[in-house]
């Protein structure tokens, strides 16, 4: 078996707190949150790392030059746009490093976790097999819940 890479458990009270904190952010942010369709996000112009300096100067050209901004320009709701699009990007930014962290480690963790249990798996499926005292219940009650266990196996198709 390869080096177990996850050795310390994450304490109970820690992810209790860090679900509560997540929960509470949710819950901060959902008056202001907005949900979009699939075909709304393909729609949508975006803003990225190459446009948000753009964005920015527009912003600034358009707050000190009125004359220059159209009548049907929003002033109020650009600015409202800009600061909000800013200080999510940055939020977001923290969340994806946040979400990246979450996701090696649960990775490893259960991959692991996976191992272990094949491990133990094929040492009972053996056990099972020379008869050994109360090692076929849990090979059957295992092989049930195994991955590939009641799969139909698909037909290798010759070539000729």
């Amino acid at each position: 078996m390869k080096e177990n890479y996850h050795q310390q458990q994450i304490p109970a009270e820690v992810l209790t707190r860090v679900q509560a904190m997540i929960s509470e952010a949710i819950e901060m942010l959902s008056p202001y949150m907005l949900a979009l369709t699939p075909a709304d996000r393909r729609e949508l112009p975006k803003m990225g790392e190459k446009t948000i300096s753009f964005v920015e100067k527009a912003h600034e050209f358009a707050k000190q030059n009125p004359n220059l901004r159209p009548s049907y320009l929003d002033m109020g709701g650009f600015s409202i746009d800009f600061a909000d699009a800013r200080s999510l990007w940055a939020l977001l930014n923290s969340v994806h490093q946040l979400e990246s962290s979450l996701d090696d480690t649960e990775m490893v963790a259960g991959s692991e976790a996976y191992q272990a249990a094949l491990v133990f798996y094929q040492s009972v499926k053996m056990a099972a097999g020379q008869n050994v005292p109360g090692a076929k219940a849990i090979y059957e009650e295992l092989k049930t819940r195994f991955p590939n266990y009641g799969r139909p196996k698909t037909k290798q198709i010759s070539e000729e």
